[in-house]
């Protein structure tokens, strides 16, 4: 990642050094896993969609790196209720396990409203939340800026991207609407603290 991009890191340290935990952070590109996973100190089990999972040539990458696919109910039924035994498992093997709580890559390079499934996770197993803010990468050929994904061609190389991990998060006390909004506000406050450290006040 250091080769692809001048990466910042701040607030690794409030990745624990052991024990479970569950990282959430804003979703900018295809490659913010690949940067999430290079910053910290510990391996991550990301939440990945099923058919990014499945990608020729990368699914033994992605099975190797212990990654979690979720796929909708409508294509599989009880495919979501599969994902969440599996991140429930890791957390209990001690763990972190990393989710995109958006649930897609922004369209606008904006934080958009969390979805469902935080407190889900959290209601199964109590663990510290550590939440991180990316900023950088929109604008790459892996973000949805000027197109599509991945289909336009690389406009940059070394493009300064910064992360930001904040404290952990005892999330006892909220359940529901008010955990997934709380959580919202601190990744787009250190989304903020991000995008100023690169100086891309909408990066």
């Amino acid at each position: 990642m250091r080769l692809c991009y001048r990466l910042r890191i701040h607030g690794r340290h409030h990745i624990p050094r052991q024990g479970a935990a569950l990282v959430v952070c804003n979703h900018v590109s295809f490659m913010d896993a690949l940067v999430l996973g290079g910053a910290s100190p510990r391996p991550l089990r990301f939440v990945m969609d099923q058919p990014i999972f499945d990608s020729p040539g990368l699914k033994w990458w992605f099975q190797l790196v212990g990654a979690i696919p979720i796929e909708s109910e409508r294509r599989s039924p009880g495919a979501l209720r599969r994902t969440l035994d599996d991140i429930s498992r890791a957390l209990q093997h001690g763990e972190v396990v990393m989710v995109f709580p958006e649930g897609r890559l922004t369209p606008n390079g904006e934080i958009h409203t969390f979805r469902r499934g935080l407190e889900t996770i959290l209601a199964r197993d109590d663990v510290p939340v550590i939440p991180a803010g990316l900023a950088g990468l929109w604008g790459s050929w892996t973000s949805h800026y000027g197109g599509k994904a991945l289909k336009k061609w690389p406009s940059r190389f070394r493009a300064p991207v910064s992360l930001h991990f904040g404290p952990a998060i005892d999330m006892q006390d909220l359940d529901g609407v008010a955990l997934r909004s709380y959580l919202e506000s601190q990744v787009r406050m250190l989304k903020a603290a991000a995008d100023n450290d690169i100086g891309h006040p909408s990066a």
